[in-house]
This record gives structure tokens, sequence and C-alpha cells, in this order.
């Protein structure tokens, strides 16, 4: 190692027990105490500002220096022997930040600044990362920073065969330190300085590490170990010092040799031989060692205290064969299946002789925990008496207003259960008569068979009664019912109360609940589960609920089914869920993390959705649909005087008689502060009248004026409180024009029905058809359909004066629909289109208040539409007072409120002259006498 001429560089001196080696990136704190440090970093900046505008600071050279230790010589040579005691007191205390010159080691390293950490406070740490070796010449400055003279020693390997032994020696200890490190790390013990723990992925970098080294990288390899080994100060100063590289190894071989020395005596690892059981015995280091059967160990074996070679020998931690106690009695009490039994016994077994500390031995275990909480056989006893249907109905009446068809449905189920119990219960009295009479016929013959021949006629006979008994006996057994729950999908809007819908039938069951969000899940593996052999494997979302419930027949809420993730790299989710909800297949439901079938059939699904379009055809097919509308205005105003009104009220700190709502502020708010198939923002706007009123009471009850606190609202109140209206009804014209019709959608911008004006205007042209309004492919073709129907019978509507003159002709038509900005699609509004024409073209105006739906084809049949009771609960808030309906939705009328039906006048009609001859029956039109004998009614 030749040196170079010496150089003048800014010294950091470090405290003792800190020494900087090259290869080695150091954290030096600075706090207030050292202002040498800020100092010498002002310099460094200022003087790579000077070296050029693009100079970074990790370029300017520093140099870090360790105090001196009154055991090391100026040369670097130890004044002590290796291994003696150090006398502290000997020692003398410097303070890097008060340090001088003669209190600086003579050896150092020179490096650079590679970053600075902080948060804003006065202290912050430095981190520098070592070069090369430097001595130090002479010590230029003191204050405010130590600078100094040193001379650089830039490391050269030379490759002579001393060198290599020496390098291939130092890799050897090095990976037997890596070796004992991690044994050391798999052991059960106390950890400590000399043993100390380390994560086995940093001792598997550290041998991938050593591994690449080749001999010309000796000297970062020494000094790397160098600093990873444990050695006292003054050891690693002499390393410091050793420029020499042959030299350097062997001092670090020797710190190794040591160090690997101390942990294997630690741990007792020792060599043992064939001596005679009987003499370790004696021995109590190794009374703990021998096999129960006096076997003695096999030779050079790392093994903790207890663990005999992984054979299966007890242990002496008494904690861990408890642990497998606890968990063999977890097994046995859940009952498993004879397969899963068999199958866990085993796996327990085998996890007996798997030492704690493997991988595998955590694998086994938390899988074995995973079966243990599953419920195989636990249930909640369902509530059925002669009071259930009753006790259900009230429960369900009392949660939700409304819902019939729910409600319905789950009565059935009550009803249904309640019938299998009582065949159950027959059956079972059968069984135990039959099982008595089996034991008796025994006993009976017993006495008789003891006087007469070894085989007598009785015995035979008692025998096959016997076998006659165990014949009837299984025939009873199969006469007992089983219980599939059903598998039902709540469709609806949000809103409308799906969710605690589903959680009010838990409570009437007296079952537990779990609910599962779908929402957003886009892996397979998070239905089925991952596999054991990956790591951090887990069960899917079903078993995790199962545990979680800790019975095998809860009420499962599958909420946003219609939003799980389609195929993709991950696999297919609903597809997943096509065995869980299949009452044939998911009584062997099988979780990839579990291995073995599952009985799901007894859990209660109740899956949610907002629609079904995206909710692939044979998983909605596997599934009871039940729809849940959106409510009325006479629902909501039933709903928030019941449920919304008091739970906002108590929520806000009010009482009953200090806030009084009355229907005509709550339809109000409905009408005007709300537009929503169900009732959260209507929650949230009584939410805000009550803090508002709240605020109010607290003012009054404060300034002690609590007698001009008035807590009836009004509907002045309300616009006080919530602001302008936020919403207008689309409501009917009061006038009518020719050429304007009232269409009625299913669905508008707040999930309600509502009406749809249809305009049509006519301009000179050459036949043109123009349409506006955002309509939608389906819409384009309902209007293009009604006008041709016009067209071809404007004779017969008297619209023509010859039947070949078209109606069309220097003529062009434009049709709109208001509200530009929202979509419009569908094929309902093609016999409000064709009255549009019909009222244009003839110049008769439509009546402002009639509305209408429906489909017409070519022929002039109108038929069936969808949404009839969101259209006409729509068309009845909007101010209309007559309907017309194709006649084959006469059905749909049934399921509508009675205040519609008494609210609305309902027409049905089959064919467009049926409308035409309804919509104006004042008027005479010359081809309608003829339309009984055009359309048969067979």
């Amino acid at each position: 190692m030749a040196p170079q001429k010496a150089v003048s560089l800014p010294v950091i001196p470090l405290a003792r027990g800190t020494v900087l080696l090259p290869g080695i990136t150091q954290r030096i704190p600075v706090s207030a105490s050292r202002p040498d440090i800020p100092a010498l970093l002002a310099n460094v900046y200022t003087r790579a500002a000077s070296a050029g505008p693009n100079e970074r600071v990790d370029n300017v050279p520093i140099a870090c220096v360790p105090v001196a230790s009154p055991f090391v010589g100026t040369n670097g040579q130890l004044l002590i022997n290796n291994g003696e005691p150090i006398d502290e007191s000997q020692i003398k205390h410097v303070d890097p930040a008060t340090a001088t010159k003669a209190d600086l080691y003579n050896y150092g390293v020179a490096a650079r600044i590679t970053g600075i950490e902080g948060r804003g406070t006065a202290e912050f740490a430095l981190r520098v990362e070592g070069v090369s070796r430097v001595r130090v010449e002479k010590i230029t400055q003191e204050r405010p920073y130590f600078e100094a003279k040193v001379k650089h020693f830039p490391e050269q390997v030379a490759m002579d065969q001393q060198v290599q032994e020496l390098f291939s020696l130092l890799k050897l200890r090095s990976r037997e330190l890596v070796l004992a490190l991690r044994v050391s790390s798999l052991l059960p013990v106390p950890r400590s300085a000399e043993n100390p723990g380390i994560s086995p992925l940093l001792i598997r970098r550290l041998e991938t590490f050593i591994m690449k080294k080749e001999v010309q990288d000796a000297s970062s390899l020494a000094d790397f170990m160098a600093n990873l080994v444990e050695a006292s100060y003054e050891q690693k100063l002499e390393v410091l010092a050793a420029l020499d590289v042959k030299v350097r190894l062997a001092k670090v071989i020797e710190l190794l040799d040591r160090q690997v020395g101390g942990i294997r005596n630690n741990f007792k690892i020792t060599s043992i031989t064939t001596v005679p059981i009987q003499v370790l015995d004696k021995l109590p280091q190794f009374r703990q060692r021998s096999r129960p059967n006096g076997v003695p160990l096999p030779a050079n074996g790392f093994f903790p205290p207890g663990a005999s070679n992984g054979m299966g020998a007890e242990q002496d931690d008494d904690q861990e064969p408890n642990e497998l106690d606890e968990l063999r009695k977890k097994i046995d009490a859940a009952r498993l299946p004879p397969e899963a039994a068999k199958l866990a016994d085993r796996e327990l077994r085998r996890l007996k002789k798997v030492m704690p500390g493997n991988q595998e031995y955590q694998v086994t275990r938390t899988w074995l925990d995973v079966l243990a909480e599953i419920p195989w056989s636990a249930v909640t006893e369902d509530r059925l008496g002669p009071d259930t249907l009753v006790r259900a109905r009230k429960q369900l009446d009392q949660d939700h207003y409304g819902l019939d068809k729910v409600k319905k449905r789950l009565v059935e189920y009550l009803a249904v259960l309640r019938l299998k119990q009582s065949v159950n219960d027959e059956v079972d009295e059968q069984i135990k008569k039959v099982e008595e009479e089996a034991a008796a016929t025994p006993d009976a013959h017993e006495n008789e068979a003891a006087e007469d021949s070894p085989v007598s006629p009785d015995q035979r006979t008692s025998a096959g009664d016997k076998s006659n008994s165990l014949v009837k006996l299984e025939a009873l057994k199969s006469r007992r019912m089983t219980d599939k729950s059903p598998i039902m999908l709540l469709v609806g809007p949000p809103g409308v109360g799906k969710t605690s819908l589903a959680k009010s039938i838990a409570t009437a069951l007296g079952r537990k609940f779990h609910r599962i969000s779908l929402g957003g899940v886009r892996d397979e593996a998070e239905i089925r589960g991952h596999r054991r052999t990956y790591v951090a494997a887990m069960p899917g979302l079903i078993v995790q609920g199962l545990r979680k419930v800790g019975v095998a027949n809860p009420v499962f809420l599958l909420d946003e089914i219609d939003k799980l993730g389609m195929s993709n790299m991950h696999g297919d989710p609903s597809a997943a869920m096509l065995e869980v909800l299949d009452p044939e297949q998911n009584s062997t439901f099988t979780d990839h993390y579990v291995s073995m079938p599952i009985d799901l059939s007894k859990v209660l699904f109740i899956a949610t959705a907002n629609s079904l379009d995206t909710i692939p055809a044979p998983l909605l097919d596997r599934m009871e649909t039940i729809y849940l509308p959106g409510y009325t205005t006479l629902e909501k105003r039933h709903i928030a005087m019941q449920h919304l009104v008091p739970k906002q009220v108590r929520v806000n700190g009010l009482s009953e008689d200090q806030i009084t709502f009355s229907p005509e502020v709550v339809s109000k708010i409905i009408e005007s502060y709300t537009r929503e198939s169900g009732v959260r923002n209507l929650e949230r706007e009584i939410g805000s009248v009550c803090r508002a009123k709240a605020v109010e009471f607290a003012e009054a009850k404060d300034g002690g004026q609590l007698e001009s606190y008035r807590p009836q609202l009004t509907v002045d109140d309300v616009e006080a409180i919530l602001g302008i209206e936020k919403f207008e009804e689309e409501i009917a014209e009061k006038t009518s024009r020719p050429g304007i019709v009232t269409g009625l959608v299913a669905y508008s911008s707040g999930g309600n029905g509502s009406i749809l004006f249809i305009e049509v205007a006519d301009m000179p042209g050459d036949g043109r058809l123009q349409l506006t309004g955002k309509l939608g492919d389906v819409l384009k073709e309902s209007v293009e359909v009604a006008l041709t129907w016009v067209k071809a019978h404007a004779f017969e509507l008297g619209l023509t004066s010859e039947p070949s003159v078209n109606i069309m002709k220097d003529r062009s038509i434009h049709v709109h629909c208001p509200s530009g900005s929202i979509p419009k699609d569908g094929p309902s509004s093609g016999i409000a289109q064709a009255i549009a024409l019909i009222s244009l073209f003839s110049g008769k105006p439509v009546p402002p208040t009639m509305a209408m739906t429906g489909e017409i084809s070519l022929r002039g049949r109108v038929t069936a539409v969808g949404g009839i009771k969101e259209k006409l609960i729509g068309a009845m808030r909007a101010g209309v007072k007559t309907v017309l309906l194709p006649a084959q939705n006469r059905k749909d009328v049934r399921d509508l409120p009675q205040e519609v039906k008494d609210g609305l006048e309902i027409l049905h009609v089959s064919h467009i002259w049926e409308a035409v001859r309804l919509v104006w029956p004042d008027s005479q039109w010359p081809g309608l006498e003829h339309y009984v004998a055009i359309e048969s009614r067979l």
C-alpha cells in the first residue's frame, strides 16, 4: 500500500466505540452539543459551490478519525494481550465536540457525505461512507472544526500464495460465522451480545455477499467482517491501523475464530461421540440430550435442548407440548367429519416431529388452527314454536315498512322449517322407540338361550328381530328431512333497505349475521382461498365468515354482488361464487386453503344488487330474485314518521317534546329536497333539520328564553333551514298544444319514475326526420315505427285526401325530448310518439293530464313494457289524472299501491286505434269503424 502526497481535509472526530472502515456506511448523530459538524458542513458546501455549479457535496472528501485509546500504540499495536480485560478507570472520557489534537488517533478514513437525515428540528444525523485509509500527519486547525494534513493509502492487494491462503481462510471463517448465526436464530434461547438474533433473510444475504467475493476483494471483505464481528474498540483500532492487507487478514481471522467459538460454547454445540449413555446421563448438560430409549444422539448435531434430531422425542419446554395439547382439544371439540379428522390427526402427529423454528411448523400450525375454528357441526337452534310466524311478522313490520314480497318469502321459509321440524320430531320419537325395542329383544331371549342348545331357534329369532330393527331404523332415518336454506337476491336501487332487511331476517330467525362485501373483489382466491403452499396463504371470505360467527347456519349477506369482478388474470370470482350459491353443490364446498369439503347448505345466503345487468346468467340462475322497487311518497312518509324522525331526534340529543314533525313538513322534505328511490338522503335532510332545531333550543336554554322556543316545525321553517328547493318535479302542462304528448319513464335522475314530454314540430322540407334530446337507438327506432304507421294510415286518419298521397311530401319533422343532457332510451314511448304525430298532423291537442306508455308494432299493436309501478307513481306525483297502459300490463296494476289506484284513472289499450278513440272520444276518424274487422281477436 503506497502512500500518496499529503492533502488537507476537514476532520470529524468519532466518539469512543465508533470506528469507520473503508466501504462501510456510518450514521453520525448530530446534536446541539456538536457545533463542529455544522461548521464543517458549511465549509463542505462552500467548497462544492466554488468547484462548479453542478458539483455535488459527496464529491468533497472529508476525514473521519476516532479518538485514541491508551491501550493502543501510535502505530496500531495493542499494548495489552488479546483477551485481557480492560481497566475502564484508565480510559479518559473524551467528548468529540471538545476533543483536542492529542485526543485523536493517528489513523482514520477518508470519507464522503452520502446524506443528511433530519425532520427540521435542531437534531439531525450525518450519513458518511468510508473510502480509504488515511494517516494523520498534522492537525492544522482545531476550531470551529478540525482540519488536518493526511496521507491516503489506497488498497493494493498482492496476488501471492500467502494472500490467497489467508483470503480462503477468511471466507471459510466468515461462512462459519454466518452458519453459527443461522443456527442461533433457529434456537429458542435468550439473545445476548455473544449470540445476537438476526433475521434469516439477512443471513442469506450475508452468505450470498461472502460467496461472491474474489481474492482481489480481500481487503474489502476483511473490513466488512471486522465491522460485523463482535470486537472491542481497541481491536477495531488495530484493524484500522493495519495498512498491510496480510496483517489485516490475519487479525480479522483471529477475531472471527474467537466469536465463532464463543457462539458454539454458548449454545453447547459439541461433537458428541458414542460415549455410553450412562456416562452422559451423569452430566447435567447432557442429561437432556438423550432419547427415552437410551440411544445416543448422532455426532455433530445442532439441536436445541429437548429436540432429538427431529425424531419426535419429548421436549423439555413445557409450553410447546401444552400448546399442541390445547390444539388437540380444540380439534376434538370441533367434531370434524371423519375424513377431515383423519387428515388433521395425521398433520398433528407430523407437527410434533417438526422443530418450532421450521417454516413448515408455522404453516401446519396455522392450518390446524383454522380447521379447529370452522364450525363443522355447531349450529344455532332456530326459535321455532307456535308463535314463530307471528313473532317474525311483527319483527319485520317493526323494522321495515312495506316490502311485502320479501316478508312473504321469509314467512314461507319459516313455515317450511316449522313443518320439517314437526316431521323430524315424530321420526325421532319412532327411532327412539325402535332402538328401545331392539335393545330389549336380546335380553328377552338371553335366559332361554342359556338353558337350550348353543344355537337355539329362539336365538335365531332374536337375530332376525335385531336385523329387522336395523332395517327399520335405516328406513326411519331416511325419512328425516334436511334443511336447504334458500338463496335470495334482493335487487333494487340504493337506499331501499336491502342490507338492513337482511339484518332483520337474522334477528327474526334468531341466527347470527355476517356481512361479506363483494364490491371490488377481483381475485378468485378471495372467495375460494389461497392454496396452502403459497406464502401468507389464508382462507377465502366464506370460510373466514364461518370462523367469525362460529356456527354452521348463520345468515350471510353477500353485499353488492353485481359489483363482483369479472374474469381477469387472477381468475373469475363470479365463477367461484357458482359453487357457493348452488343449492346442489354447496354442501361440499371446497376452499383451496382448507382442502376438504365444507357444508354450506345450512347457511342462509342473501345477496344484494342494484342492477342485474352485470351479474352473469349462470350465477343469476342460482338465486331467487326478489325486486325491491323504490318507495312511493306515501311509503316514504310512513318510514320517516315511524323510523327516521325518532332516530334522528334521538341521535341529535333532542327529546320528542322538543321537536315535532308534521306530515306536511315531511312531505315538503320528500318532494322538494330529495329525489331518490330509497330514504338515505331523506334521513340526512331530517338530520339537518334536527341539528338546526338543536342549535335553536340550546341557544334559548343558555339565554334563559325557553318560553320563546317553538318545537313545532312548519313548511317555512324547512325552507329557512334547508335553503331553496333542490328539486322541482316535472308537472303536467295546464294547457295543451298539438304535437305535445306526455310519456312515462321508469327511472329518471333520482331513480324514481317520472313523466317525459315528447314534442313534435313540422316545417317545410323534403320529408326528413330529425331527432334530438340525446335519444338512444331503440327510442329512435320507435319514432320511425310510429311515423311509418301514421304514414300508412294517413288516409284512414283523415290526414290526407287520397290513399296515395304522402303526408310527408314537402314537409320535415323534428322530434325532441326535453332535458337534453339526460340519456333516454327504450321502446316504451312508441304509443306516445304515434299519438304525438297524429296530434300534430290533425291539429288536435292531447289532454294535458293524460299520459301513456307502451311499445307499438308496424301493425299498430300495443305491447307490454316494464316499470309500471315506478311510471305510475311518477305520473301521479306530476299531476297526471289519466294513464293509457298496454292491455298486457293489466296484471302489473294489481301490485300497485292503493293510493296510486285511487289517484289515477288507468285505461288499457291493445291497439293504436283504441288509444286514438280514448284520447279524442268526441272526434270522428274514418278508419276507426273498420278497426274491429281488421284486427281479429282470435
